[in-house]
Formats: C-alpha cells, sequence, structure tokens
C-alpha cells in the first residue's frame, strides 16, 4: 500500500487489498483482543436470530450499533497501541490519552449493550408468543 507521506509503496487504489487489510486487522483484533471478541461472537448469535425471526428492523438495529461499538473499541485499541508503542515509561498524559480513548469506547459499549438487552429481551418474548 502506498504511503502518501513518503511516496513509498505500491501506488494505485486496489479494493481487493483495502478490504484484505481490513479483514487482516479485524482478524488481528479478534485474535489478540478478548473485548473485541466476546462482543462479535455474542452480537453474531443475536443477529443470527434476529436473521432467522426475519426481525429486519431489529437485525439493522442491532448490527449498526455492533458496528459502531466495534469501531470504537478498534479505535481505543489502536490509540493505545500508538501510546504504548511511543512510550514505555508512566506517564499522566498517556494516561488521560488513554482515558479519554477509553471513555469513548465505553459509552459506544453500553448503548450496544442497551440495544442488545432491549432486542434480546423482545426475541425471547417473541419466542415466548410463537410456543
Amino acid at each position: 500500500m502506498r504511503n502518501k507521506f513518503l511516496g513509498t509503496g505500491e501506488s494505485g487504489f486496489h479494493p481487493l487489498r483495502k478490504i484484505m487489510v481490513v479483514l487482516s486487522g479485524l482478524k488481528y483484533a479478534v485474535r489478540y483482543d478478548f473485548s473485541v471478541t466476546y462482543k462479535l461472537v455474542l452480537s453474531t448469535a443475536v443477529l443470527a436470530i434476529f436473521f432467522m425471526f426475519r426481525q429486519w428492523v431489529d437485525f439493522l438495529l442491532l448490527m449498526a450499533a455492533t458496528a459502531m461499538m466495534l469501531q470504537a473499541e478498534l479505535f481505543n485499541s489502536a490509540i493505545e497501541a500508538v501510546c504504548d508503542f511511543i512510550t514505555t515509561k508512566e506517564s499522566r498524559k498517556v494516561k488521560v490519552i488513554k482515558d479519554i480513548s477509553a471513555a469513548a469506547a465505553g459509552i459506544s459499549i453500553l448503548l450496544w449493550g442497551v440495544i442488545l438487552g432491549i432486542e434480546t429481551y423482545r426475541v425471547i418474548h417473541l419466542f415466548r408468543l410463537l410456543h
């Protein structure tokens, strides 16, 4: 991939290469960050149930909330990794940066959890009505 600032690397836009980079980053996050893994697995299970019951609005709402939560979690992980790369010493400034990043992720996780809880309750209620 071409470095826009240094002018090094391969030039040109290649959509398949971009997709491979995205999947590589997601694979790394799922493999090495348990908080990403369990949230993705939990959301996938509930999304499968919504898909099975053809609850499209619920499916799309949870998919959007999951995407937002994953984005915040991945940004948080990336910011923490950059901070750790820059300095290994304890620093008040780095702590503040990491805390702000964690707060942003926490807000999206809270919203995701509320939506997941409400939608899971709705599916359980729907399942009881069918049986």
